[in-house]
């Protein structure tokens, strides 16, 4: 990993951080999230309620040597299924930590960061991945990959597979509006925003 993606990584784990912090002192607790038995986490901390644990972000243990966590999480498949290469910050981003979604402000408005809530969900968001560039492909648009959700629908935020660019763009659409010239940058003017306590 380069040096780049070390702070990137980084950068990704102290916003996870900041959020359950920002949350804490806000609601009071940390995050909830509803509870399912045959959908755990190691972000889950213990119950609520019945039917609600708390949760926060854990950091993703790529080593392949650690006996305590022996978790890789890796989009080699999806590279050999679409012929291509994923730019490293996509790569970085989705293989540092396990989460719920981050709500957060930026100079746009509101949006959630979107994260994998364990290896089933990495592996459900690789599908969607894969989904998304063939859908690109056929429209003969340049390729993303969307990491966070807007308040709007159908508005997704990306990252330019070329050259790491943050963008917004409609679903099915060329981006068109650049936030970001990386997504380091772009990280580092998010502002943690919990939106309710139910989240």
């Amino acid at each position: 990993m380069t040096s780049t993606n070390i702070t990137l990584a980084r950068s990704l784990l102290n916003f996870g951080k900041n959020y359950s912090q920002h949350y804490l002192e806000i609601v009071g607790h940390l995050p909830i999230r509803e509870h399912d038995e045959l959908w755990p986490s190691p972000c889950e901390l213990g119950p609520h309620d019945d039917s609600h644990h708390y949760w926060q972000a854990v950091a993703v243990n790529n080593d392949d040597n650690s006996v305590e966590n022996p978790i890789a999480l890796s989009f080699a498949n999806v590279e050999s299924a679409l012929e291509i290469e994923l730019h490293q910050d996509i790569k970085t981003y989705f293989t540092t930590m396990f989460s719920g979604d981050i709500d957060a402000q930026c100079s746009e408005g509101q949006l959630s960061l979107l994260f994998a809530w364990n290896t089933a969900d990495f592996d459900r968001l690789q599908e969607n991945i894969i989904g998304h560039i063939m859908m690109k492909q056929r429209l003969k648009q340049a390729e993303t990959v969307f990491f966070a959700v807007t308040d709007e629908a159908d508005m997704i935020i990306s990252i330019d597979n070329e050259n790491g660019e943050v963008w917004v763009e409609r679903v099915g659409c060329k981006p068109h509006k650049k936030l970001s010239d990386s997504l380091g940058s772009f990280i580092g003017q998010l502002t943690p925003s919990p939106l309710t306590a139910d989240k």
